[in-house]
C-alpha cells in the first residue's frame, strides 16, 4: 500500500465534510473484520459480493438499508462478504493489503470464481485503487458514490475537457498524489478496447451528490448502460435507490 496518510488523510476527511470525525477512528484490527451472508440458494455459490463502507459506516448498516435483502430477493445465487474496512485502515495505509489478505484471498481459496466489490463512497475509492494496485483481482467493481480526490484536481481534469484529454503526469508519483495515480489508472482504463479483460465497472452517485462533479467526469468515459443516477445527495436514500438499479442490469447468477 502506497498512499500516504500524511498528506491524504486530511484531504479525504475534507472531502468528505467528515473532519470533526477524524480524530475519533475506531481501530484497524488484524485480521479485518467480517460479517458473511450465504446465498439463499440450494446449491454453494461460487460468485461473491464484497461491501465495503463509507469513512465512518459500519457494516450493519448494509443489512439495515436493505442492500442485503436486495440481494436475497432477486435469488441472485451470490454470497456476501461485509468487511469493516473504516478509516483507520485508510490512516494506517493497510486498507489494500488487509482486502487482499483477509477477504480476496480466502475467497479465492474457497473456490469462487466471480467476485464482485461494492464500495459506497471512501469504500469506493477503497476498490478502485485495490484494483489500481492490485490489477485483474476481481470480475468488477461498483462504485456507489465514491469519493475520487480532492476536488483541485477535479477541476483541472475538467478543464482540460475531461478525463480522455486531460495529460495526465507520466512516470512514478509520490505517495501524497493517490488520486492522481487514481485518474490516470482511470484514463488508461478508458482508453482499453471493449472486452479487453479490465474488471468491469459500474458508477452509481446522485445528481445533487457533493461529489457529482468528479462522477460525472468519469461517468463520460464509461458505457451508458454501467451508469446510474438518481435524484438526491450523499446519502442512503439515493444509495438504496441505486443499488436496486444497478442490481438489476448486473451479470449475476440466480438461484435455479
Amino acid at each position: 500500500m502506497t498512499f500516504s496518510s500524511r498528506v491524504f488523510l486530511p484531504a479525504l476527511c475534507a472531502g468528505l465534510l467528515l473532519v470533526s470525525g477524524c480524530s475519533f477512528l475506531r481501530p484497524a484490527t488484524v485480521p479485518l473484520a467480517t460479517d458473511v451472508y450465504r446465498s439463499s440458494c440450494s446449491a454453494k455459490a461460487d460468485t461473491l459480493l464484497v461491501f465495503l463502507p463509507g469513512a465512518y459506516s459500519s457494516i450493519d448498516e448494509f443489512v439495515r438499508e436493505g442492500f442485503v435483502q436486495e440481494v436475497r430477493q432477486r435469488r441472485i445465487g451470490a454470497d456476501i462478504v461485509m468487511a469493516d474496512a473504516h478509516m483507520a485502515y485508510y490512516t494506517q495505509r493497510s486498507v489494500i493489503d488487509r482486502l487482499e489478505a483477509d477477504v480476496l484471498v480466502p475467497a479465492r481459496a474457497a473456490g469462487y470464481r466471480a467476485i464482485w466489490l461494492v464500495g459506497i463512497s471512501v469504500g469506493g475509492f477503497g476498490a478502485l485503487i485495490h484494483e489500481e494496485q492490485m490489477p485483474g483481482g476481481v470480475t468488477g467493481i461498483v462504485a456507489v458514490a465514491p469519493y475520487l480526490g480532492e476536488r483541485e484536481l477535479t477541476h483541472k481534469i475538467a478543464a482540460a475537457g475531461g478525463l480522455l484529454a486531460w495529460q495526465a503526469p507520466t512516470g512514478p508519483l509520490p505517495p501524497e498524489q493517490a488520486d492522481t495515480r487514481l485518474w490516470r489508472w482511470l484514463q488508461t482504463q478508458a482508453k482499453l478496447p471493449a472486452g479487453s479483460g479490465s474488471p468491469a465497472l459500474y458508477l452509481a452517485y446522485g445528481t445533487e451528490d457533493r461529489f457529482a462533479d468528479s462522477h460525472r467526469l468519469l461517468a463520460a468515459t464509461l458505457p451508458p448502460q454501467r451508469v446510474f443516477t438518481t435524484p438526491g445527495g450523499h446519502d442512503w436514500a439515493p444509495w438504496r435507490r441505486l443499488w436496486q438499479q444497478v442490481l438489476a442490469t448486473l451479470p449475476l447468477p440466480t438461484c435455479p
